[in-house]
Order: C-alpha cells, then sequence, then structure tokens
C-alpha cells in the first residue's frame, strides 16, 4: 500500500511539474523572447534582437497609461479594504449558519460571467438606469447623473467584480485570530480603538496585505471593465496589451508590456513574502 502511495505521489508530482512548465513557464519564456523581436506587417514577429520595445514604452503616453492604471488600481485597493474589512469581520462575529449563508451569497455572483455582470452594472449605472430612476424618483438629484465612460464607472466596476478577493484572505486572518489577546487587552482597561489598530490590525496584517494583492494587481489587467464602463479615455494597462495583440497586431510591443506587468507581479509577490517572513520572525521572538 505504501508503494502504490508512493508512486500515486510521484505520479501527481510529474503531473504538477509538468502543467507549471507547459502552461505557466513556458508562455511567460516566450512572451519573453517575442518581446526582445521586433515587428513584422507579415509574419507579426521578425527574428532580430531589439531592445526598441522597451524604449517605446518610455513614450509619454504609456507612461501616462501606466500611471493612470496604479493610481485606478490603488484607489480600488482602498476601497475595497474599506468595505471588505468591516465585512469579513461581521462574518466571523455572527453564528455559524448565518455565516455560510453570508458566503454563499458572497460567491452566488461568481455563477455568472463577469463580463455578463458588467454589462448588468452599465445597464443599472447608465442615465436611463435604475440607480437615477431611484435617486429623481426620491427627488434626491434634479438631473441624471452622468456616471458611465468615466474613471469613476471603471473603478465601481472594478470593486464590483474584484471585492470577493478582498474579503476572503482577512476574513481567514480575522477567524484564526486568538481572541484570547483581545479579552487580554479589555481586562487591562484597553480602549476599543487601542485594541483594533495595536492588536487585531497587525495579526491580520497577512490577510489584508494578500487582499490587496489580489485586488490590485488583476485591476490593471481587466481590460473589458475599462472598455465598457470608461470608454476610450481610461484605459488601463490591459487594454494596450490587448491593443498591441489584438488591433494594432504589434506582438512585440505587446509582449515587452505584459513582461513589464508580470515582473511589477512577480516584485511585489516577493515583497509579500517577505513581509510575512519578517511578521512571523517577530511572532515568534515576543513568544520567546
Amino acid at each position: 500500500m505504501k508503494k502504490i502511495m508512493e508512486y500515486i505521489k510521484k505520479i501527481m508530482f510529474f503531473f504538477i511539474i509538468s502543467w507549471l512548465l507547459l502552461f505557466i513557464f513556458l508562455p511567460n519564456i516566450i512572451i519573453i523572447i517575442i518581446s526582445f523581436l521586433k515587428k513584422d506587417n507579415y509574419n507579426l514577429i521578425l527574428f532580430k534582437f531589439s531592445f526598441n520595445n522597451y524604449l517605446k514604452l518610455l513614450n509619454f503616453l504609456y507612461i501616462k497609461v501606466f500611471i493612470n492604471s496604479l493610481f485606478i488600481s490603488f484607489i480600488t485597493t482602498i476601497i475595497c479594504l474599506l468595505i471588505g474589512y468591516p465585512f469579513a469581520w461581521c462574518l466571523t462575529e455572527i453564528s455559524a449558519k448565518k455565516r455560510s449563508l453570508m458566503l454563499f451569497f458572497l460567491f452566488l455572483p461568481f455563477w455568472v460571467n463577469s463580463l455578463i455582470r458588467i454589462y448588468c452594472l452599465k445597464i443599472f449605472l447608465g442615465i436611463n438606469g435604475w440607480l437615477n430612476y431611484i435617486l429623481l424618483y426620491f427627488k434626491i438629484i434634479h438631473n441624471p447623473i452622468h456616471i458611465i465612460y468615466t474613471p469613476t464607472a471603471v473603478i465601481l466596476g472594478l470593486i464590483y467584480i474584484l471585492l470577493p478577493f478582498m474579503i476572503v484572505p482577512i476574513y481567514s486572518s480575522i477567524e484564526k485570530l486568538d481572541k484570547f489577546y483581545i479579552e487580554a487587552a479589555k481586562d487591562l482597561g484597553a480602549p476599543l480603538w487601542k485594541i483594533f489598530f495595536y492588536i487585531i490590525i497587525p495579526l491580520t496584517i497577512p490577510g489584508i496585505i494578500a487582499g490587496c494583492l489580489l485586488v490590485f494587481l488583476p485591476s490593471m489587467g481587466l481590460f473589458y471593465i475599462s472598455d465598457l464602463m470608461g470608454g476610450s479615455k481610461n484605459l488601463l494597462i490591459g487594454n494596450i496589451i490587448k491593443n498591441q495583440f489584438l488591433n494594432i497586431r504589434d506582438w512585440p510591443l505587446g509582449a515587452a508590456t505584459s513582461t513589464i506587468i508580470t515582473l511589477l507581479t512577480g516584485f511585489f509577490l516577493i515583497l509579500y513574502f517577505k513581509i510575512i517572513k519578517f511578521l512571523n520572525k517577530k511572532e515568534f521572538q515576543n513568544n520567546v
């Protein structure tokens, strides 16, 4: 029986390594190689080594889009954190039955394609949509609000899609939180705001960082949200990559842009693991 289990483990290990090599490592290597080649009008790629694609990204237009993407992603992450943290905390405070129901409703939208959900949100926020209808009905506003095709609409779309990715890791961190620290702080007379900022927040930082990464990084690449909610005036990095590959047909430049995003993602992931390692080391020293 042990030999069979070892054999199964070896097969699974081989399968996982093969999957990573074929569908993650190899495609990224191909993209990196293409980023150093030249555009060809007939064959898409000309096999001549060049750094021009990365130099083109220093153009003011691309830098402006990159800064705009970082700004929109940052605002989206902050709002998701401000909404997601209290929501995750409330999940841990309710009964197990209600918690299961709330988690069910949290993941229920994932049963529907995100593109369809964005179309529905676009209709809801439109000039003749339900939002303006409700606000006009209660006389909160006198003229319809123009939200669609603005940066606000893009941020709302990103929040709508990515909020669960912020809630889940924070909920996991809060659920594992040892309530003994909170009770001890209360017994010592610490006010609630000190308990929150000096005990709860530091102990749930891994979940906060994980949630921020899961929101910040994908938000720069969700080009269809920017296309539908923001129009052509509110581009993200994902829109640049999509346009280079599908519309302009400049694969090397699109690959160079994708490589930059991949490196940025890798940098944030390394930073995340460094912070987690530092926090674990600090907690171990405090326990000793």
